[in-house]
């Protein structure tokens, strides 16, 4: 008698957007590239890819240039913005490398055109790309300056239909103060968009989450470098914060 297959277990969301910063590529020092680092994030990816989630990303660029930072030394902001949204495409490039490595197949779109190394950001072809079961990460944030990579995060999710946006950080979850700083800090399981402006709580901006709030798009703070944490997410274990109306 033929034993019954083990079933898949059953993700929580459809199609997700995860917004990874630049910092977490670089490992440890939060800056440059660190191979590792960028490796055990396509290992998470393709497990919940593997659950038949489709996955698109937003990546930050803070490894390797941040605008408003170099506005504060003398550059004008504009000009760093673009700087640090070129660097997003740098990180994009080196996370579809990695998850082809593990034959994840993957499609960078830029919202800055460079068609050499990326598609232009077109949103009828990014769905299109989840469809047939690949990975899409955004690069360039909005194309915009004076935009976060958070605010792209929230647009984007938006724009192609994600169920929620995960927001992985080096923290699990959303605190009252900076966990690392005051012991005491007090960890929120659930918190409201108007809550989080208010006591301007932050994980992501302003902008990024009112966008959300206007079209109740659940937000999940959540520690991305335990392994495994990125699937439990997905698999509805309470972990994290619950950013929600």
């Amino acid at each position: 008698m033929k034993k019954k297959s083990a079933s898949k277990p059953t993700p929580r969301f459809r199609r997700v957007l995860l917004k990874l910063s630049g910092e977490a590529l670089g490992g440890e020092a939060g800056s440059g590239i660190c191979p590792e680092a960028v490796h055990d994030m396509a290992r998470q990816i393709a497990e919940v890819r593997d659950l038949g989630v489709e996955v698109v990303i937003v990546v930050g660029g803070g490894n390797i240039f941040r605008g408003l930072q170099g506005s504060e030394r003398g550059i004008e902001r504009a000009s760093g913005d673009y700087m640090g949204m070129l660097a997003t495409v740098i990180n994009a490039l080196a996370l579809q490398d990695a998850l082809e490595k593990l034959d994840v197949p993957t499609r960078v779109q830029s919202a800055i055109s460079m068609s050499q190394i990326a598609e232009p950001f077109i949103r009828r072809r990014a769905v299109r790309h989840l469809e047939k079961g690949r990975v899409v990460i955004f690069g360039a944030g909005t194309g915009n300056p004076y935009f976060s990579t958070d605010t792209a995060a929230a647009l984007r999710a938006n724009e192609i239909g994600a169920e929620a946006v995960l927001k992985a950080t080096k923290v699990d979850g959303i605190y009252d103060k900076d966990p690392k700083k005051y012991p005491n800090a007090i960890r929120y399981d659930r918190v409201s968009y108007s809550e989080a402006i208010l006591k301007r709580l932050k994980v992501m901006d302003a902008a990024a989450f009112a966008l959300c709030q206007d079209n109740k798009m659940p937000i999940i703070v959540f520690d991305f470098f335990k392994p495994h944490n990125l699937r439990r997410v997905m698999l509805g274990e309470n972990i994290g914060t619950l950013v929600t109306s």
